[in-house]
């Protein structure tokens, strides 16, 4: 007879050895529970109700399918998508609209857009699949009618995963344009008084919103308490120009730099809506013991709801809502990271819109808890001198990018970059190598 413990390790081994492997395929019904089970790659199912919980392994993103189903991951993934900014400029009998590229991930994939178009607000709107293309004009239209339009953004199944603001424009006939020279706008150049660009989205509860034009301040303007902001720049000429805007938070820490590219028609004010400033983002540590809290923080839209992305292995997505004055604040607890370097960014959404992801901050998970001091400002390449090397500094020496400087921006080249008054690639390699974020 065998013992007690034999027959226990007999029995043990018989069910390793001799039991079968359960493949996804086997569950399937019209509504059921798994609870903590041990899964393989297998086949697939569906049920038009299901709970899944407890598995090993992360989940493959978009091969669960339900019409009602509840997934506990842990930390679950957030697919996101970006919506565009719109352009209208006015024509005869038509609209030109440019937008920009909606940028997903995690799941999703833009394949293209179409455009919405209707002459009533709100709609219902008629919709037209353009591929995707980045601009579109529509014509056959009614001079002197408002008309609205939005853009939808499509995945690779053809669904909608984002929509943009609504924008108006209204198409008039063309007109010759007036003799003699036009009156400067604010910002702007030596154009007509009515040739220019109009600039409305969200940025921070009653922070400033600076717009540059071909990398030189244009115009600085102040969000309302509800962070939305309308500026103009007129008095263009009919050219190319390539707009920046950026934000200022309650703690003087900038926004990543929101660029738009846009030709400006003579005799026309272009719209450009919808934009969304991406939220700031700061940590209150430079290294944080790892163990021990470190707070991630920033400001956006008031009442927006905040994704927060920590890089590291694998990543961590966390939602926060920001309070009434658009400020955000998430206390991680970093015994869930990895010793060494890891980043944190966030974007915020609200109301259907979708801002970028923001500026990354860095931090350390190590033996020691340092505070974030002030930074000690870069000696080069800080061309606007805001203690930061980024797209803004590229942005300005593009401008100067082959052109004649002026006598003013010969001091700040000879202090800061080569010192051979001209802006060419050894410039932008010294700003490259000093770069902060």
């Amino acid at each position: 007879m065998f013992s007690t413990s034999k027959k226990i390790f007999f029995l043990f081994f018989v069910v390793f050895v001799f039991s079968s492997v359960a493949l996804a395929q086997d569950f399937s019904s019209p509504s059921f529970t798994v609870t903590n089970p041990v899964m393989f790659p297998g086949g697939y199912s569906t049920s038009p109700s299901f709970s899944l919980s407890g598995v090993m392994s992360q989940i493959a993103i978009g091969t669960s399918t339900a019409a009602s189903q509840n997934l506990f991951g842990g930390f679950l993934y957030f697919p996101y998508v970006t919506t565009p900014t719109v352009s209208t400029t006015p024509g005869d009998g038509q609209v030109s609209l440019t937008w920009t590229s909606a940028d997903a991930g995690l799941g999703w994939a833009v394949s293209g857009y179409t455009v919405g178009r209707s002459t009533i607000s709100g709609g219902p709107y008629t919709y037209t699949n353009v591929g995707n293309v980045l601009s579109n004009t529509v014509t056959s239209l009614t001079n002197n009618t408002t008309y609205y339009f939005v853009i939808r953004v499509i995945d690779g199944l053809g669904n909608f995963i984002a929509t943009s603001t609504q924008v108006s424009s209204t198409p008039v006939a063309s007109t010759p344009p007036p003799s003699g020279g036009g009156g400067g706008g604010g910002g702007g150049g030596g154009g007509s008084s009515d040739t220019g660009v109009t600039f409305s989205g969200r940025a921070y509860p009653l922070s400033r919103v600076s717009i540059l034009k071909d990398g030189q301040l244009a115009l600085s303007t102040i969000a309302g308490p509800d962070s939305k902001f309308k500026a103009s720049v007129m008095g263009l000429d009919e050219a190319d120009y390539s707009f920046s805007l950026y934000s200022e938070d309650i703690n003087k820490i900038r926004s990543s730099l929101f660029t738009f590219p846009v030709f400006i028609t003579s005799g026309v004010t272009t719209e450009i809506s919808g934009i969304f400033i991406a939220p700031t983002i700061a940590v209150d540590k430079s290294e944080v013991k790892r163990g021990d809290t470190i707070n991630i923080f920033g400001q956006s839209s008031p009442e927006s709801e905040i994704m927060i992305n920590i890089n590291s292995e694998p990543e961590y997505f966390v939602k926060k809502q920001s309070d009434g004055d658009g400020v955000y604040l998430l206390t991680f607890d970093s015994a869930l990271l990895e010793l060494g370097k890891h980043t944190a960014k966030s974007k915020a959404s609200v109301s259907g819109e979708v801002s970028s992801f923001s500026s990354t901050a860095g931090f350390i998970v190590g033996t020691k808890n340092v505070a974030y001091g002030p930074e000690n400002c870069p000696v080069k390449a800080d061309l606007n001198a805001d203690c930061r090397i980024n797209l803004v500094d590229f942005s300005i020496a593009a401008f100067w990018y082959r052109r004649t400087l002026s006598d003013t921006f010969k001091i700040i080249e000879a202090s800061k970059l080569n010192g051979d008054n001209k802006i060419d690639l050894v410039d932008f390699s010294i700003m490259a190598y000093h770069w902060t974020g």
